[in-house]
């Protein structure tokens, strides 16, 4: 089942907190002069236009990207998250492309640095291939990207953010993916491993959380931001962020990026959480 699209969903309010949490990790990893690799295993088309049937079908980067656009005295990640989303689009300063997770890594990463990006789905690989042509930093591969994440951990540089972002078209992929994640950290402890999760359905979410939770993998971290109430009506509610290894005081910015967008996004009987659910 490859039928998911990215570019229905580019910019909404689950793009602005995967996109403005991943930013301050990859800044974070840069304050050591170490190389490290970024690893996606879902990583998209690489960027979105705006404009096209698929974002103007839902509209969704209107209540995400796109209320944040002109805004003022943005917390840190937020400000950093529009700069990288401006400088994207250029001089024009319009927002027209939302980049994907790469372009987002691209535009951060030094010369010693390198991503690893699979992509299944074969337009999107096939977009994402073009788009990194020729880039020796980066290596593209079509594949399932939780088993080509076992293969590429660990990685000879040591360090690594690792970004896992499925569609979860398929009921059995939040079981794969928390024992792909408890795979792959026995390989490569030190990484900070990125869960994207969306909330549709509470208990099936909450059953994913709960194999990661009861590893015995030290240190996770909860970065979570409803709309709305838990509901058995289809659609997502909620959309958050699982994380390995968080830098330090990323529970910190967090708390101040949900607590602007609470606010700004206008959010109804939504909540945010922000909860280390495993200590170090």
């Amino acid at each position: 089942m490859l039928s998911y699209r990215h570019g229905y969903h580019a910019g909404n309010y689950a793009d602005v907190l995967k996109h403005s949490m991943l930013l301050q990790v990859l800044k974070a990893m840069q304050k050591k002069d170490k190389p490290y690799v970024y690893i996606d295993t879902h990583a998209g088309a690489g960027a979105y236009s705006l404009n096209d049937e698929f974002a103007q079908k839902t509209g969704e980067y209107l209540d995400g990207v796109a209320k944040l656009w002109d805004a003022n005295k943005l917390p840190t990640a937020l400000a950093d998250y529009v700069e990288a989303v401006k400088i994207f689009n250029g001089e024009f300063d319009q927002l027209t492309v939302y980049p994907g997770s790469p372009s987002f890594v691209d535009a951060e990463l030094r010369p010693k640095d390198r991503m690893v990006l699979h992509e299944l789905h074969s337009t999107d690989h096939e977009l994402l291939e073009e788009y990194f042509d020729q880039d020796k930093q980066v290596r593209v591969i079509k594949g399932d990207g939780l088993q080509g994440l076992i293969a590429a951990v660990p990685p000879p540089e040591r360090r690594g953010v690792i970004l896992i972002d499925p569609s979860y078209e398929i009921k059995t992929d939040y079981q794969d993916v928390a024992h792909a994640i408890i795979k792959a950290h026995k390989r490569f402890a030190t990484g900070v491993f990125m869960l994207w999760y969306p909330v549709v359905d509470r208990a099936q979410t909450e059953s994913m959380l709960k194999i990661l939770a009861t590893s015995g993998i030290k240190n996770q971290l909860r970065v979570e931001q409803a709309i709305k109430p838990d509901s058995n009506e289809f659609g997502m509610t909620a959309a958050g962020l699982w994380i390995i290894n968080p830098p330090w005081q990323l529970d910190v910015a967090a708390k101040e990026m949900l607590n602007y967008l609470e606010r700004r996004l206008g959010h109804s009987g939504g909540k945010t959480v922000v909860k280390q659910e495993v200590p170090e």
